[in-house]
């Protein structure tokens, strides 16, 4: 990698301390703004697709119309890629509404703000490495998701306000916890500060429904496949705040962690166990097949 990180801004490769926006950016201003968060893997970017339709549609929520083609960004990606001699990589991609007059009505007319930034990851797939050291200490919170009445939870923006409260709780409490467990206003299981959740309970994979106050992660959607191809039988719906601490195994999802197992939650030992191994593996298999071996795959560009 070369000594000097360079973020894409814009359409220019600049190096990171040189990497800046306007403060009357809309996205520093109100946090208006979209982003994706994804993995290259051997250079690749996984399950492409689905970041660009959940880009799309987190955009459209925000009526956020920033007139850029998918072949555009993904050409982006790929110069930042290279610029920093990285091919597996963390990649976060932020699209905000740029620089209007200081009201908080935007204006139809978007001169779009586009940030790539990458940091180096371990290589994935079945050579890969984790990029955690140990399962995850989850610890219950009491900030609430917001209901998506209030904030669609589809959208991936940059208003992450919901979550730094949640993981700042985290930082009043008597555990070091890596994750903080959120639940809805009605007291049901929702999701992590960055991630989603699912449990095992007598032999059935259990996660909370899109239904919910719940981001549709790309990770939850890619293990819900694998579980479905494994012949694992799975099951979404509404849980209770303690169901949880029935689980015989749990684990959390996030496209950076893939598949992380919890070890404690609010001080009850659960642990990962047979399914979230062989889900793990699946996973696993998955993005060696999609980008280290060339598979022809719709996850690729």
């Amino acid at each position: 990698m070369t000594d000097k990180r360079l973020y894409h801004v814009n359409g220019d490769l600049v190096p990171a301390s040189e990497a800046t926006i306007s403060v009357d950016d809309r996205g520093f201003r109100y946090g208006d703004a979209a982003f994706e968060t994804m993995r290259a893997y051997g250079g690749t970017i996984f399950a492409w697709d689905r970041h660009c339709e959940r880009l799309e549609r987190t955009c459209e929520s925000l009526s956020l119309e920033h007139g850029l083609s998918n072949d555009d960004l993904h050409a982006r990606i790929d110069k930042t890629l290279a610029a920093n001699e990285l091919s597996d990589a963390y990649v976060r991609l932020s699209i905000t509404r740029g620089v209007q007059p200081g009201k908080l009505t935007p204006q139809p007319d978007v001169d779009p703000t586009v940030v790539i930034y990458v940091s180096p990851l371990p290589r994935g797939g079945l050579e890969g490495k984790s990029v955690w050291d140990k399962p995850a200490t989850v610890q219950s919170v009491e900030t609430k998701r917001i209901p998506t009445e209030a904030l669609p939870a589809a959208a991936k923006t940059h208003n992450y306000l919901n979550g730094i409260l949640a993981r700042a709780e985290l930082q009043h409490g008597d555990v070091s916890a890596d994750e903080a467990l959120m639940l809805d206003c009605a007291g049901h299981i929702a999701e992590g500060a960055t991630s989603n959740v699912f449990f095992v309970q007598d032999g059935v994979l259990h996660t909370p429904s899109l239904e919910g106050d719940v981001l549709p992660g790309i990770t939850r959607e890619i293990v819900l496949e694998e579980a479905a191809d494994a012949g694992i039988e799975t099951q979404t719906g509404s849980y209770e705040g303690d169901r949880l601490y029935q689980a015989t195994e749990a684990f959390l999802t996030n496209r950076t962690w893939e598949l992380r197992p919890i070890a404690t939650l609010d001080g009850y030992s659960i642990g990962g166990g047979p399914m979230t191994a062989q889900l793990r593996r699946h996973y696993a298999e998955r993005v060696e097949a999609r980008c280290y071996r060339g598979a022809d795959s719709t996850e690729i560009r």
